[in-house]
């Protein structure tokens, strides 16, 4: 990382020059202001704010880049776990939340973040995706926490969604259900993907399994609406009878949805038809009567590992899956 001194020596001023260039560029000519942004663009110099707000502090600072997350409660845990395990071990975080639809603020955001000298920084998405890295932030110390990214070899913490639908379909297997109606978040997600593979791999491991009907959420936007068509249009073509058991939903929110949908019909859960969800969401989960029976997205844990990487000097760089616990309800 360019260092005040270095961008005086290329643009052949003093420490002084640079310094009125960055913060007061109106005592400056219109020449030298202009010579001195030339070196500080050619170095990618950013101010080092950090000398002025966290003097002091032995470079145990750790930043994080929120993509939505800050201001999602859903995953806001996150978030809460990097700055519990931050403080527990005498280090210090901040957050700069953004949004990875604007490169142009992607770009300002990672500015802002090396501003301030953090030893590494954290990216942490609102839900499981492929992101983008801020070119500014692809050549120092960063790890992932519930993102993946193909743009450089970076340590990522992700669910293991594999393996928390796995848990879910052998339970439900144990259980004796028998015809399954999935209902799944849209195919390409990376998510819905792993889930339809651990379903799969746990629902084909019993005896003389039959064939489940599986849906993904389709439609533009992929609202939870969409996500619940399927067992509209059932119930719309045979409003008596179900052919199911069991309706495995790709999240809460379609299962929120599936409730209203089999209630207002008259039919009882789990006793005409069970139903389980995915992710334990954060303030809706425990509305559901009966209880909901579904699977913890492990957002805590994320952000706890994410910071230990910095904190323990971990020199991994590859995904780390982190287990999905079983939540048991009374849905199933």
């Amino acid at each position: 990382m360019a260092s005040l001194k270095q961008v005086a020596e290329l643009a052949g001023v003093s420490l002084m020059t640079v310094s009125r260039a960055l913060n007061h560029p109106e005592k400056l000519s219109e020449k030298t202001y202009n010579h001195v942004k030339k070196a500080i663009d050619e170095l990618n110099y950013v101010p080092n704010f950090s000398a002025k707000n966290i003097r002091g502090s032995t470079g145990k600072t750790i930043g994080i880049l929120s993509l939505g997350t800050a201001t999602t409660p859903f995953s806001v845990e996150i978030i809460l776990a990097i700055e519990k395990t931050v403080r527990q071990h005498g280090w210090h975080s901040f957050v700069i939340n953004t949004f990875e639809d604007d490169e142009q603020e992607m770009e300002q955001a990672a500015e802002r973040l090396l501003s301030y000298r953090p030893a590494g920084i954290i990216v942490a998405r609102n839900g499981l995706k492929e992101v983008k890295i801020p070119q500014k932030l692809r050549n120092i110390p960063i790890v992932l926490s519930n993102c993946v990214t193909n743009d450089i070899d970076v340590a990522s913490y992700i669910p293991n969604d594999f393996q928390g639908q796995f848990d879910l379909t052998e339970l439900l297997v144990k259980k004796g259900y028998k015809k399954p109606l999935c209902m799944y978040i849209p195919e390409m997600a990376i998510a819905a993907k792993e889930r339809k593979n651990g379903f799969e791999k746990a629902w084909f491991n019993q005896a003389n399994p039959q064939t489940p009907e599986q849906h993904f959420m389709i439609g533009t936007p992929h609202t939870y609406e969409n996500g619940a068509k399927p067992l509209e249009r059932l119930l719309a073509s045979n409003p008596e009878k179900l052919d199911f058991d069991i309706i495995v939903c790709g999240n809460d929110r379609i299962a929120f949805l599936v409730y209203q949908l089999l209630l207002g019909r008259g039919f009882r859960i789990p006793e005409d038809v069970a139903v389980v969800g995915y992710d334990n969401m954060v303030g809706v989960t425990h509305l559901f009567q009966p209880a909901l029976t579904t699977v913890q997205l492990p957002h805590y844990e994320m952000g706890k590992q994410a910071a230990l990487h910095f904190i323990e000097g971990r020199v991994t760089k590859e995904d780390t899956l982190i287990d999905c616990p079983l939540i048991a309800g009374e849905s199933c």
